[in-house]
């Protein structure tokens, strides 16, 4: 895969936190633990209060106290207040699940006491929980969010293990902000020089130290240099077995936090389990899902919600083909040659938004792609319509999708539908995003659009093919809508 660059801001943002004083994840906003605890409790008590006492139930008062303390409960016990926990998730989903708890709580003591409201306004009542919770969260993440860009509320991580993985580590940890890890010094194993700017706090020789404490000397003295809060080891065939356990002793003596970097990328953590056999701790990597029932659940979805997307939506296709045809010479719809899953063409189906020659004219803008990738975008393409300018920018140009969605050649959500000129470029692992069948929305979509970096698509793409499972598509579905209302990356 091509090299990833590593933004200078990024690079800025770990030189702020080794400039800062030694600060932990504790060190989030004070206001984040309260906030959650508040709107739990006003989001689950008030709503009950005010439904009960309109019902003429007779302890309105009670039944609002009782869901606050039940929905706060539930939280607890799913450590939704935990520090590391307070900020960390924007995601629907976890909410949900911690909501159905709540019914299932309230259900149980809705017959112990023999409270009598209707089962419809008690279940009506319950909703401002989940919507407010959900808002706060999203509140608390973006906050967060905004903070790690400027190197505050992280964790100051040194990375020990041998150059190359040491260097992919950092690589890796710097192009992104969506987690608390700052490198702040690398230990690395041998002579070998690293091109990363990251501070070499120490070395560690290329084979084991004579002296039972000469290795675990070295991490520590680089972790009180550099105030570290986690030690970060990317293991190899020169810091393993005996010498790694040897570190670890120390470290956890110490009273440290030790990482393990196993070598794995883009796998999420659902898809891991921890193994021992004969003493050595392994990692079981669960294949990506591909039968049973979640891809029988995503087939039913993407149909039934695709035939009533087109039926509900009926008015406003009339609506935008008439809008085309008015403001520009040529058909409403534009048919273009795509290539699905496995590598198997289709027709794809959208609303056109440039003048009809639009594709004679591809050759004659290629110099002014601003991808650097395979993809053709401009973000001031002048064979766009003035029409076609309104509809990319509201992402209205791809609801004829929905035809290739019910004939079973996309689906609702996946990786971009790629052009065959494209795919003829393709190398082994970009081929792979081909696994899947494509989407009319996706990670991609959601995530900035055009203005990612090829990398940044094909990494979205990857990610979403090995991980993927029937919530995140869920999730994914409910993100798009913000990602539409913002219009970030369409043109």
């Amino acid at each position: 895969m091509r090299h990833v660059h590593i933004p200078v801001q990024r690079v800025a943002r770990a030189a702020r936190a080794s400039a800062m004083p030694a600060r932990g994840l504790g060190d989030k906003a004070r206001w984040y633990l309260p906030a959650a605890v508040s709107a739990d409790l006003i989001g689950a008590g008030v709503p009950v209060g005010l439904v009960f006492a309109a019902a003429q139930q007779a302890r309105p008062l009670f039944c609002a106290l009782g869901t606050a303390l039940a929905w706060t409960s539930v939280q607890l016990i799913r450590r939704r207040y935990a520090g590391r926990a307070l900020g960390e998730s924007r995601g629907v989903l976890p909410v949900v699940h911690d909501w159905l708890i709540l019914i299932g709580v309230l259900a149980v003591a809705r017959v112990v006491t023999g409270e009598n409201t209707p089962r419809l306004s008690a279940l009506g009542a319950l909703v401002p929980a989940l919507l407010i919770t959900v808002a706060c969260h999203k509140l608390t993440y973006r906050h967060l969010s905004a903070a790690r860009r400027e190197a505050q509320a992280v964790s100051r991580v040194l990375v020990v293990g041998e150059p190359a993985a040491a260097e992919s580590v950092i690589g890796h940890l710097a192009a992104r902000t969506d987690h608390p890890y700052v490198v702040v010094g690398v230990v690395p194993v041998g002579p070998a020089g690293l091109d990363s700017g990251v501070p070499v706090a120490a070395r560690l020789g290329s084979e084991a130290s004579k002296s039972p404490t000469g290795d675990s000397a070295a991490v520590l003295g680089a972790v009180a240099a550099h105030r570290a809060d986690l030690v970060l080891v990317a293991p190899g065939a020169r810091l393993a077995g005996e010498r790694l356990r040897r570190i670890s002793w120390a470290l956890h003596d110490a009273g440290l936090e030790l990482a393990v970097f196993p070598g794995l990328v883009e796998v999420s953590v659902k898809r891991l389990e921890t193994l021992s056999a004969g003493g050595l701790a392994m990692l079981r990597v669960a294949p990506p899902v591909s039968r049973g029932m979640q891809p029988l659940l995503k087939s039913v979805l993407d149909r039934t919600g695709a035939a009533l997307g087109l039926v509900l939506m009926s008015p406003v296709f009339l609506a935008v083909v008439l809008a085309i045809r008015c403001g520009s010479r040529g058909p409403a719809f534009y048919r273009q040659r795509r290539i699905g899953r496995d590598g198997v063409p289709f027709v794809m189906w959208k609303f056109r938004t440039m003048v009809v020659d639009a594709d004679a004219l591809k050759a004659e803008l290629s110099g002014a792609n601003e991808n650097d990738g395979l993809m053709f975008k401009m973000r001031r393409d002048p064979r766009v319509t003035r029409v076609g300018r309104l509809l990319r920018r509201t992402s209205m140009d791809e609801l004829p999708q929905l035809i290739n969605v019910v004939a079973g050649s996309m689906s609702l959500v996946g990786p971009r539908p790629p052009l065959p000129e494209e795919v003829a470029e393709y190398d082994e692992v970009e081929l792979r995003r081909l696994a899947v069948r494509p989407g009319m929305t996706g990670l991609w979509q959601i995530s900035g659009r055009s203005d990612l970096s090829w990398d940044e698509t094909i990494q979205l793409d990857l990610q979403y093919v090995d991980n993927w499972s029937f919530t995140s598509d869920v999730d994914v579905m409910g993100r798009t809508l913000r990602a539409v209302v913002d219009g970030r990356g369409a043109y």
